[in-house]
């Protein structure tokens, strides 16, 4: 849902009807609500309610997260008429900002304004797709905001790596994404550097050195995941894919938009080249294409990953 929908749902709580608008007439559950339950019915140009059974509903899943998403929308100065955040940016930008008063993000902050970072690259850190802020102006000055900076450059691929750093490094893990980079306690702790580049954005990894330390990948566990890692072993021969600790989750019910190929036949290995993959790999890969299934690199556990794949 986005903020219009979430805005017009409480509305139907607190005042029993809101207006109908194009919004509501495409939200899932809007939809869900009039034609299935029929918790709420349609008047003239408005939804209404006297339904016991919708109000219930309503305190029990969403009444709790709207305040929360009001209150912060209004004391960061984000709550204005135009305000069309999905609810999954609003979340983010939740955690974005509890990070940077923690000054868990400060780090990535600085390094975003010492690099004069793009868009792009911003957005495939935060939203895990590289073109998910283009065009959407509101949110990319609401992250502009909260991570307090100017501007953000608009070119594709800068030629840097981010670097979480720590005392004595042991080993080096290249990210896929920058989750873990965004949780310093636990790598710092046991010695892992970790880089992260931007997804498919690796060309910049042929002028990497690694200084002989053992590097390793993490990966989401899905089709653009290992076709990146199939990338990036061109460009660091030695690295080393870790195995995923995680449980695996349904590519139909997340609405994953990464696809296995050729799923008829999971003993091509969706069409990946895997004469860099072990047994232990193999199986894996081969499994979650037998389920249709995918693992999210950011579930896995860091410490368990590195210990499987030394052992």
């Amino acid at each position: 849902m986005n903020w219009v929908a979430l805005k017009s749902l409480n509305e139907l709580y607190r005042n029993k009807q809101t207006k109908i608008k194009e919004t509501l007439i495409k939200d899932s559950l809007f939809q869900h609500l009039l034609k299935d339950t029929q918790e709420i019915k349609e008047g003239y140009k408005i939804y209404y309610s006297d339904d016991e059974d919708f109000f219930e509903m309503y305190e029990e899943e969403h009444l709790e997260k709207f305040n929360q998403y009001y209150d912060f929308l209004e004391h960061n100065k984000l709550l204005k008429p135009q305000t069309r955040f999905e609810e999954a940016d609003i979340i983010e930008l939740i955690d974005m900002k509890r990070r940077m008063d923690n000054a868990q993000l400060l780090p990535i902050r600085d390094q975003i304004v010492k690099n004069e970072d793009s868009v792009r690259n911003v957005s495939s850190m935060f939203f895990k797709n590289e073109k998910y802020l283009l065009g959407k102006k509101s949110l990319i000055d609401a992250i502009k905001q909260i991570l307090q900076i100017e501007e953000l450059a608009d070119d594709k691929d800068q030629q840097y790596i981010y670097k979480l750093e720590c005392e004595k490094a042991k080993l080096i893990i290249l990210c896929e994404n920058l989750d873990f980079l965004k949780r310093p306690s636990l790598p710092r702790k046991y010695g892992f550097e970790l880089w992260y580049a931007g997804g498919k954005n690796i060309d910049k990894l042929k002028f990497t050195d690694n200084r002989n330390l053992p590097i390793y990948y993490s990966a989401d566990w899905d089709y653009d995941g290992l076709l990146i890692f199939n990338m990036v072993i061109k460009a660091i021969p030695d690295i080393k894919l870790l195995y995923p600790t995680a449980s695996p989750k349904s590519i139909v019910k997340s609405e994953h938009k990464s696809l296995w190929k050729d799923i008829e036949n999971p003993e091509n290995y969706s069409n990946l080249r895997v004469n860099n993959f072990d047994i232990k790999h193999k199986i894996i890969l081969k499994e979650l294409i037998i389920n249709n299934q995918w693992i999210t690199e950011e579930d896995n556990n860091l410490k368990e990953m590195v210990s499987l794949i030394q052992n």
